[in-house]
């Protein structure tokens, strides 16, 4: 009988169902596993001591990526028969390969050389084997097809840029997981509508495994940190889900986003790339020192530094980000060019409201202090 209905059994027939019970699968799964992970860290005191880059005051367990990880990779592990199986084994091969890595990094020290190199060798094997890349620049610059190696090289560079800006954003308790929610879930969509439920189903794993997380990481009395294992992977599922939006969209004239993927998949990380943008600058041009030297300059460690906590801090930058991808949505029938520029001086806006408040309000009470 189990036999009969899985030959007949067809998950685009049923994707709604699929979809749902593909997330609850990696919620419980990652929810189930956050405990254990919470009491081996104390028991082997595998934690985060707070240093002076630290918003964080007590010892803290890192390991959430493994939460997050299994979550994933048991979805894709169940349901990888009915689906994409080439695209899904790939998939978990590079994930499995970037958790190593993370995990070391997190247990011990691994040199930026070696994750640089983990990094490029997972982007690479799915680049060739399933030739997902940007293939050219969709009318920005008036490029519109790269050569193949150039398009091989820029879209290695894309790969890297989105994991490791996605790793700099992890600073706040509930912002790199709420942004990659919130991410992660408009690709759900943008998979559906384009009708490739193989990422769609990987891209709704990630939600319910970073939902699972999340509750974790906002509790008081059992937090846990996803550690650069979570950052690492979920940041390449990201750079996954970005170049094979723009790569589905680039090679079907008759989409939606034919011409306005480069600046959708932008949006949806815009406040990636221009913290990253943003503290590189600081970092080379004002403070004339290496782009990889850690500081307190994140425009997450300016809301905390204005006053705002934790969760007020999450909530407002991830609230922008989504303005800013609404935004997006609704300026698709522009130029590309039109669109970049429109989104750089929206979003760089939006980010500098709270700020521009915040000196209003102090100015106002040295008025008030003043005449009282």
């Amino acid at each position: 009988m189990i036999k009969t209905l899985l030959d007949n059994f067809s998950p685009s027939d049923n994707a709604v169902i699929w979809l749902i019970a593909a997330f609850i699968l990696a919620f419980i799964i990652a929810y189930r596993t956050f405990p254990t992970i919470l009491y081996v860290s104390n028991e082997k005191h595998l934690m985060d001591e707070p240093d002076s880059r630290s918003l964080h005051s007590t010892k803290t367990p890192t390991l959430g990526g493994i939460g997050i990880f299994l979550g994933v990779i048991v979805v894709i592990t169940i349901v990888g028969a009915f689906l994409n199986t080439k695209v899904l084994l790939l998939v978990m091969g590079g994930l499995t390969v970037l958790f190593f890595l993370g995990l070391k990094d997190d247990l011990t020290v691994l040199s930026p050389g070696k994750k640089l190199v983990g990094q490029l060798f997972v982007a690479s094997l799915l680049i060739v084997f399933t030739d997902t890349r940007i293939i050219g620049f969709s009318s920005i610059l008036d490029v519109y097809t790269l050569p193949y190696w150039v398009s091989v090289g820029f879209t290695l560079f894309v790969y890297i840029l989105i994991i490791n800006a996605y790793n700099l954003i992890d600073g706040v308790d509930g912002l790199a997981g709420t942004i990659a929610l919130t991410a992660s879930a408009i690709f759900v969509y943008l998979f559906v509508h384009s009708h490739d439920l193989s990422l769609a189903t990987i891209a709704i794993a990630l939600c319910g495994s970073l939902l699972a997380f999340l509750r974790f990481n906002f509790s008081l009395s059992k937090k846990i940190f996803m550690g650069d294992t979570g950052s690492m992977i979920v940041g390449f599922l990201l750079a996954f889900f970005t170049i094979s939006f723009i790569n589905m969209a680039q090679v079907d004239e008759a989409s939606d986003y034919y011409r306005a993927s480069p600046a959708l998949a932008f949006a949806l990380l815009f406040y990636p790339f221009i913290d990253t943008l943003r503290i590189f600058f600081i970092r080379i041009v004002i403070h004339k020192t290496s782009p990889f030297k850690a500081d307190k300059n994140h425009i997450h460690h300016w809301f905390i530094k204005i006053g705002y906590s934790h969760l007020m801090t999450t909530i407002l930058i991830c609230s922008i980000n989504f303005v800013i991808v609404c935004i997006a949505f609704n300026m698709l029938h522009l130029n590309l060019n039109t669109q970049i520029i429109c989104l750089l001086l929206y979003g760089i806006a939006l980010y500098l409201i709270p700020f521009g408040l915040h000196k209003i309000k102090n100015s106002s009470k040295i008025t008030e202090n003043e005449a009282g």
